[in-house]
């Protein structure tokens, strides 16, 4: 982890030199760990196991005594400071010590509370310092894997698509939502996962027309559309795929429309390379679908990148544009849902090179 972190860091100062930022403040996890290693988890967004502090010749790495031992040992490049009474209160000693006059700070993570209480511990303890929103410092850099890391997300796909096959064998008529979705998030702990990526979704006839549902009561039927979407993290990476399958014979309408989302997804991966915008690679999906009459049932973007987080930097979506870059993981996942019948989605994961993208999944479509 050492070259890699001293790789990240150097990145990183020459984008805050180019801020004019004397000082950073790293409060999202994922950004915490990709830049120490640290591995302390948040609980909820009213809670931290703490925060780095980077200047151009110093990094800090603040917290309390629950996580000292492990930033130490996690860590081992930064310089440990285990507050007392909490951030705010020991944030003007921490300055102080560095010689901070511009601080800046994630605008998506800091709440106003804390942004005020920092203000009136500063203001209190006569520390001059300018606080200043940033967004996407850390998170930008994070869009461009690297070898390790793209290594690290194809095991924890491949991982994720191994408790498909359990879950197959589950299959009948008459089984609920939930207790499908349990074997997901059973079959990804029992595999080595470290946690699921996020709460899987299992939907079955009408409820597959909602793009996000939650697995309910409901019992799987003969003939209908069953959407599953899943995915594990390990390694601190995450997987994202869906598939969305029939039980028995399918009728006409899931034979239409799973061919033309299928098509959408072949007709976009085969677009993808290095350079071309977000936008338009969502556009071929999108007119696709809408040129085959199901335009106004695709409401959501096209897919999204996946590392650390599992939603995170590019958006392949009609509203985010960016063009891509070898490197890039990212989702490709166009659906269509139909109110009153049901839903079709598929989700592959795709890494972007100069000529082309190459799928992660190995689990048929």
């Amino acid at each position: 982890m050492k070259g890699t972190t001293t790789n990240r860091m150097a990145r990183l100062r020459a984008r805050l030199l180019d801020k004019g930022l004397d000082a950073f403040l790293v409060l999202v996890e994922e950004n915490r760990r990709y830049l120490s290693g640290f591995t302390g988890k948040d609980g909820q967004f009213d809670e931290s196991a703490g925060a780095l502090l980077i200047t151009a010749g110093r990094q800090l790495l603040a917290t309390d005594s629950r996580y000292e031992a492990q930033a130490r040992t996690e860590a081992p490049e930064f310089e440990v400071f285990c507050y007392k009474q909490g951030l705010a209160q020991s944030l003007p000693e921490i300055l102080s010590t560095l010689d901070t006059e511009r601080l800046g700070f994630e605008s998506v993570r800091l709440s106003h509370l804390q942004f005020e209480k920092f203000k009136k511990e500063l203001k209190k303890q006569d520390r001059s310092v300018s606080i200043i929103p940033t967004e996407g410092l850390v998170e930008e850099l994070r869009m461009i894997k690297e070898e390790n890391e793209l290594h690290a997300i194809r095991q924890s796909l491949a991982l994720s698509e191994s408790v498909f096959e359990a879950v197959r064998e589950e299959l009948a008529p008459g089984i609920s939502e939930k207790k499908l979705a349990w074997t997901i998030e059973r079959g990804l702990r029992e595999k080595g996962a470290e946690s699921i990526a996020f709460p899987p979704i299992v939907a079955s006839g009408p409820n597959a027309a909602l793009p996000h549902a939650l697995p309910s009561d409901r019992r799987l039927g003969q003939g209908e559309p069953i959407l599953f979407d899943w995915g594990g993290r390990l390694n601190g990476y995450c997987s994202d795929i869906s598939r969305t399958i029939v039980l028995g014979r399918p009728d006409s309408t899931f034979k239409t429309v799973y061919q033309v989302v299928r098509d959408a997804q072949s007709m976009a991966v085969q677009a993808i390379k290095s350079g071309i915008s977000t936008v338009a690679v969502d556009k071929i999906a999108r007119d696709y679908i809408a040129a085959n009459g199901f335009g106004d049932h695709f409401g959501h973007g096209l897919g999204h990148g996946v590392g650390l987080a599992v939603h995170e930097k590019p958006h392949l979506s009609p509203f985010r544009a960016m063009d891509l870059e070898a490197g890039m993981v990212t989702t490709v996942e166009p659906g269509i849902y139909i109110p009153g019948w049901g839903g079709v989605r598929l989700e592959n994961m795709v890494v972007v090179q100069e000529g082309g993208a190459v799928v992660l999944n190995r689990l048929p479509l």
